[in-house]
């Protein structure tokens, strides 16, 4: 059988490409399996993980947040390594596919070992395949476009964030119900998402006759990123990543991290969520969620705020003074440390003995979440 030659540069088309719905579809499983299983991890650490003996071998959230801490500023580094190995070597697709590998056997020594050996082989194969894969995705939307439909990119990545998002908000939801329920716990809690990241490679591949595949620049590439003209442009660059970097790292902090922590010496009950009267932990006309599944108020209000920003926000203050990027990511920043006061209140009650209710930490949200938006959309 004749190999099947790939193309290797945009059709002349003013539709959209064939290969955008693998993409998205494997974006949105890819972002399930990925944010269910952080949801979870530290709440794992810190009051399922057990010895190779069966006994208990919970985690301070001190020594969780380290654990955290490190596999979040794995996941955020090798992107570099990804980016070089696809763009010098392999191509993005084979080096999306063959980490995507990685990625999967990541999640399932999570699943089939609730040791501390298993947490740092999963985390570890966790981190390579997500930080490899994470700078050729969004790279690859962007190849499949020519000039005769790059009209329709814009359109494109609308619906890429929306499936980062909509994945991102039911993992949340689900695998925080899996881990506590002692019928399912950490084995199916890890295991989902594990389930869903095949799901993701196997879309991904099935996609592979309908992508374009830009061939890998070799060490030309590399010579041109460390040539004095790449580093010059880094140079230029760098000022934006230094103030990008220092929101992420905040933002993580609500993501399955601190801040779920502090969820767990909340009032959780939310009177005003009777549409989710089918949960197990619904109580009257309101339910009552679980530490980790608080974190899904951002995807709720990043769907929301993004339109609000883009034809609302924006143009309103353009009305005053031009909005450039910076000053996009510099309002951003501003909100964030906004967020991360409530937060600080927030702690400040429980420190008194008090327990707060949740919709503090959906205000804290909704402010980071709005900075999110002028962040990462810019």
């Amino acid at each position: 059988m004749a190999k099947h030659e790939y193309a290797t540069k945009p059709p002349n088309i003013s539709t959209m490409p064939p290969g955008v719905p693998y993409i998205i579809g494997n974006e949105a499983a890819e972002r399930f399996s990925f944010y269910g299983m952080r949801s979870i991890l530290i709440i794992f650490m810190t009051s399922y993980i057990m010895t190779s003996g069966g006994k208990p071998d919970h985690m301070s959230e001190t020594e969780a947040r380290g654990y955290f801490a490190l596999f979040v500023g794995a996941v955020y580094f090798l992107p570099i390594m990804g980016a070089i190995l696809a763009e010098a070597f392999l191509g993005k697709y084979k080096t999306i596919f063959f980490l995507s590998l990685v990625y999967c056997a990541g999640h399932f020594a999570l699943a089939l070992n609730d040791t501390r050996m298993g947490l740092v082989i999963g985390l570890g194969l966790i981190a390579i395949g997500s930080g490899g894969i994470k700078p050729c995705v969004s790279a690859n939307v962007g190849d499949q476009f020519g000039e005769s439909n790059k009209h329709l990119l814009s359109k494109v990545f609308g619906w890429f964030y929306f499936s980062i998002n909509a994945g991102s908000f039911i993992s949340t939801l689900l695998c925080p119900v899996l881990l506590h329920n002692p019928n399912w716990g950490p084995r199916w809690a890890f295991g989902v998402p594990g389930i869903a990241m095949v799901i993701a490679t196997i879309f991904f591949w099935a996609g592979r006759k309908k992508f374009v595949h830009i061939p890998p620049g070799g060490w030309l590439f590399v010579k041109q990123f460390f040539s004095k003209e790449g580093l010059g442009a880094l140079g230029r660059l760098i000022i934006v990543y230094v103030f990008v970097a220092i929101f992420w790292s905040l933002w993580d902090q609500s993501s399955g991290g601190s801040w779920t922590l502090q969820a767990r010496g909340m009032d959780l009950f939310v009177p005003w969520l009777p549409w989710l009267q089918f949960s197990p932990f619904a109580m009257g006309w309101g339910v009552t969620l679980l530490p980790a599944q608080v974190q899904t108020a951002n995807p709720i209000f990043i769907l929301l705020f993004i339109p609000l920003v883009n034809y609302i926000i924006y143009p309103a203050i353009d009305k005053f003074f031009p909005l450039t990027p910076l000053r996009k990511i510099g309002i951003g920043l501003f909100l964030t440390a906004g967020s991360f006061l409530v937060i600080a209140y927030i702690q400040t009650l429980i420190m008194a003995g008090q327990q707060p209710n949740v919709n503090w930490q959906f205000l804290a949200y909704a402010i980071l979440t709005m900075g999110e938006a002028m962040v990462s959309i810019t």
